[in-house]
């Protein structure tokens, strides 16, 4: 399902646009980091494999393999899952002709905000990095060095994805990016530019590009914990709002007239499920609030208890992301947050989801039009609900 993409702008913040000039290069860089320039000897490196093994360039002889691929990569960047779906094809055609691969992740989970994470279901973990290589189908080692950081600071790792190609005396001929598309299809690539620095070498030649701009996520650095450390304190103090609904108005929104996924769940404070689960549900609108997503919840508390609701609410800090506040702004309604007033559950369930059988929690995945894509009666599996948000919204960036 191909819905609009109004958020690219939003996310500009954390993404690294062309940055050839040095002093740029060099302003996006730790103090201790470098800038490597062309010719320069590929820097050693010492890290931890997804297969269990430890890598260093002695790995990567130029006997067996005269040119080396070193690929900065990771799990959460929609940026990086387009350049892989192209970066695979290249390593898998270009293996017997001499060309070797080594990914590596720079990034320290811990410096990934949770807004970043809404187009994977992976943080940029050392065990994430095991099933999402899986999924995706790498076929060349995948090292992480977001511990230290110490192979992302010496090559001057900008971004991911962000690309360095070395010949046989292992010396850096291309820098740069894959090529020059942010979107999955391969139509969407009008310079294949990796692809034709790897030609060049193959032939003898020069690489006649031999710098790209990087356009990415930005490294995910250590000392940017303090950042998300920042953000996160922030998201506790946001407003929460809580309004009246009816079942004619759950019928609104269940009818879903936006360009947004809905998830709506139906809960109370008197039952222990429905608490149990709510952070995960907070969790999603968090990691999801820059995509085309909104979380809807509905109390069944008694109207009575509106106050008691709300300060539930005000603890879990259900707040409504910044982007999707504005929109909703623009659409005449404020809350996400509602308190079912009518007597009748029956009303409710007419309203919502005729096939819900009445106990809470309740949680159904609504598309544009008002098609279910998913229910659950009982708690979520928060992993299984993001996986299918996910399948649906996908983890690349669209036209």
């Amino acid at each position: 399902m191909n819905f609009p993409r109004i958020h690219s702008l939003l996310l500009a913040l954390t993404l690294i646009g062309p940055a050839g000039a040095a002093e740029n290069y060099e302003a996006l860089l730790p103090p201790d980091a470098q800038r490597l320039q062309l010719g320069d000897l590929a820097p050693d490196f010492k890290l931890p494999g997804i297969d269990g093994r430890t890598y260093s360039l002695v790995d990567f002889p130029a006997s067996r393999a005269p040119f080396l691929l070193v690929a900065f990569l990771s799990n959460h960047c929609p940026y990086s899952h387009a350049a892989e779906t192209r970066l695979i094809p290249i390593a898998q055609e270009f293996a017997a002709r001499g060309l070797a691969v080594v990914a590596i992740n720079p990034n320290s989970p811990d410096s990934v905000s949770v807004t970043e994470l809404g187009y994977s279901k992976y943080n940029d973990g050392f065990e994430e990095m095991k099933r999402y290589a899986a999924e995706k189908g790498f076929v060349f080692p995948y090292l992480y060095d977001g511990e230290q950081q110490l192979a992302a600071k010496a090559y001057g790792c900008l971004a991911t994805p962000h690309v360095f190609l070395f010949d046989r005396e292992r010396r850096l001929r291309y820098a740069g990016r894959v090529d020059d598309s942010r979107f999955e299809e391969l139509a969407s690539v009008k310079s294949h530019d990796l692809r034709q620095a790897i030609g060049a070498l193959l032939a003898g030649r020069p690489v006649a590009v031999p710098n790209t701009p990087v356009l990415g996520c930005s490294t995910k650095w250590n000392y940017k914990r303090a950042k998300v450390a920042e953000a996160d304190e922030k998201w506790k103090s946001e407003p929460v709002e809580l309004a009246r609904i009816d079942a004619a108005g759950v019928a609104r929104l269940a009818k879903n007239d936006s360009n947004r996924l809905r998830l709506i769940n139906v809960w109370a404070t008197w039952c222990a499920p429905c608490v149990a689960e709510f952070p995960a549900l907070v969790s999603l609108a968090r990691r999801l609030g820059n995509r085309d997503f909104e979380l809807i919840t509905v109390s069944m508390d008694d109207p009575k208890q509106e106050e008691a609701a709300k300060r539930f609410l005000e603890r879990q800090h259900a707040a409504t992301p910044n982007r999707l506040r504005r929109l909703l702004k623009a659409e005449g309604r404020t809350a996400t947050n509602f308190l079912y007033t009518e007597a009748s559950a029956d009303a409710l369930i007419a309203a919502l989801d005729p096939r819900w059988p009445g106990p809470l929690p309740h949680t159904v995945l609504i598309a544009p039009g008002g098609q279910i894509l998913y229910r659950k009666n009982g708690p979520i599996d928060h992993d299984e609900v993001l996986a299918k948000i996910l399948d649906v919204l996908g983890p690349y960036y669209r036209p």
